[in-house]
C-alpha cells in the first residue's frame, strides 16, 4: 500500500473527532494532566473487559453472527499497547492492573506496583466520588481481573486471600464464581458469606437459587456467586452474563441516585476458547459478550451520560483466519496456547469518548477514566 494512503487511514480512523465534545488529551509517559472541558464528564462509567479479545477474535465472531457485531455501533477507536513491566507479553493481571490502577507491573500481580505494595483502583476512585460500584464476570470473581478492581496481592493465584478482599471493599454488586474460595476454603475455617453478610450483603449462589430469580434490594449490597470454581462455557450451559449485566446497570442505576457508577463486565472465557486453541469456543463466548456489549450502549444511548469502554487485556492464541474460510466456515490457525502481544483495540461511546483515541499505553485506560472522573461538571 502506498505510503501516503496509509498515513491518509490512520488519519482517519484515529485522528478524526468522534462525537462533538472535543477535548484536549496527551499520553505521552511525561504528559500533565489531562484538559478536559466543562461538558466531559460522565455520570456513569460501564468498563467492558473481553478477556484475550483481539482483532481475529472479534472478527472470526462478527462473520460467525451474520456478518455483524454492536462493536460496529462504535465511532471512538484506540488501540492500546498490553505489555507487562517485566514482558512484551502480558498476563491478565499484570494488564488488568495496569487498566484498573494506572501502573505498569510484573505478571501475576493484583493491583500491586512491581515493588508489590498496592495501588488504588479506579473503583476505589469511582467510590470516592459516592459512585456505586460492581463487578461481573464469567470466570470466579477472584479472577485476575475482577481482583484487580478490589483486592491488591502478590500473585493471582492467592484466591483465598484476594476473597477476603470483598470484605470491606464497598462493591456494590458483583456476580462471579468461586464459592469455595468463600466458605469451603483450606487455609483457614472462615465463611465469607456470613462476613459479607455481616457486612450489609445480601449474598446467594448457584445451589440456592437462579439469578433470574432474584430482585436485589437497595437496601442491601449484592453478591451472587455462579459456580464453586470457575463457571461452565456458555456453549455447555452458563446463562447468566446477561440478566447478570442487566441486573447490575438496573440496581447500580437505581442505587447510586444522582451520583453515578462504576461497572466492570468480564467476558472471561474468550480467553479460556483462545488458551484451548479452539475456535467455536472462543466464537461463542464472543457472540454471547457481544449481546452485552449491546444492552450497554442501549443503555448508554438512553442515558445520555454514561460513556462506554469495550477492550480487552491481551489477544490470546495467536488467532489467524486462514485461506479458504467463508463466513460459514471458518478455518483457524492459532499459533500458541499462550497470550500475544499484540496491540488490542478500544472501543468508546458516550461524554468523554473522544479521549479513547489513537494509541496508548494499556496503563493510560486508566488515566483517561480518573481524569474525568474528577472532571468539574
Amino acid at each position: 500500500m502506498n505510503y501516503n494512503i496509509l498515513l491518509a487511514l490512520l488519519i482517519i480512523v484515529f485522528g478524526v473527532s468522534c462525537d462533538s465534545q472535543k477535548t484536549v488529551v496527551s499520553t505521552a509517559p511525561s504528559a500533565p494532566p489531562m484538559v478536559l472541558k466543562k461538558n466531559q464528564k460522565p455520570k456513569n462509567i460501564i468498563l467492558l473487559i473481553g478477556d484475550g479479545m483481539g482483532l481475529t477474535q472479534i472478527t472470526a465472531g462478527m462473520y460467525s453472527q451474520g456478518n455483524s457485531s454492536e462493536l460496529e455501533r462504535f465511532k471512538c477507536i484506540g488501540l492500546q499497547k498490553t505489555y507487562a513491566d517485566n514482558d512484551v507479553i502480558t498476563d491478565s493481571a499484570a494488564s488488568a492492573t495496569a487498566f484498573s490502577c494506572g501502573v505498569k507491573t510484573y505478571n501475576n500481580a493484583i493491583a500491586v506496583d512491581k515493588d508489590t505494595m498496592p495501588v488504588k483502583s479506579i473503583l476505589k476512585y469511582a467510590q470516592d466520588n459516592n459512585m456505586s460500584t460492581g463487578l461481573v464476570a464469567t470466570s470466579t470473581i477472584v479472577h485476575a481481573t475482577p481482583a484487580c478492581f478490589f483486592s491488591s496481592n502478590k500473585s493471582r493465584r492467592n484466591y483465598e486471600e484476594i476473597a477476603v478482599d470483598m470484605i470491606g471493599s464497598g462493591v456494590d454488586f458483583f456476580v462471579g464464581g468461586g464459592k469455595k474460595f468463600f466458605d469451603r476454603r483450606e487455609k483457614d475455617e472462615r465463611n465469607l458469606i456470613s462476613e459479607l453478610e455481616n457486612d450489609g450483603y445480601y449474598v446467594s449462589h448457584f445451589a440456592e437459587q437462579d439469578i433470574q430469580e432474584l430482585t436485589p434490594s437497595l437496601d442491601k449490597k449484592f453478591g451472587y456467586l455462579t459456580a464453586d470454581k470457575d463457571p461452565i462455557p456458555v456453549s455447555g450451559g452458563r446463562d447468566y452474563l446477561i440478566p447478570a449485566s442487566k441486573m447490575a446497570l438496573e440496581y447500580l442505576d437505581a442505587k447510586s441516585k444522582d451520583k453515578g457508577f462504576f461497572v466492570m463486565i468480564e467476558g472471561s472465557q474468550i480467553d479460556w476458547g483462545g488458551h484451548a486453541n479452539l475456535l467455536d469456543y472462543v466464537v461463542s463466548e464472543f457472540i454471547e459478550y457481544d449481546k452485552v456489549i449491546g444492552m450497554a450502549l442501549d443503555f448508554a444511548e438512553k442515558d445520555g451520560n454514561t460513556l462506554v469502554i469495550v477492550t480487552a487485556d491481551h489477544e490470546t492464541g495467536g488467532l489467524a483466519i486462514q485461506p479458504g474460510s467463508t463466513m460459514d466456515s471458518l478455518k483457524a490457525a492459532f499459533t500458541t496456547t499462550k497470550h500475544s502481544g499484540t496491540m488490542v483495540p478500544v472501543f468508546a461511546y458516550g461524554p468523554g469518548a473522544n479521549n479513547f483515541q489513537g494509541i496508548y499505553e494499556n496503563t493510560e485506560i486508566f488515566e483517561k477514566m480518573k481524569a474525568l472522573l474528577q472532571s468539574e461538571e
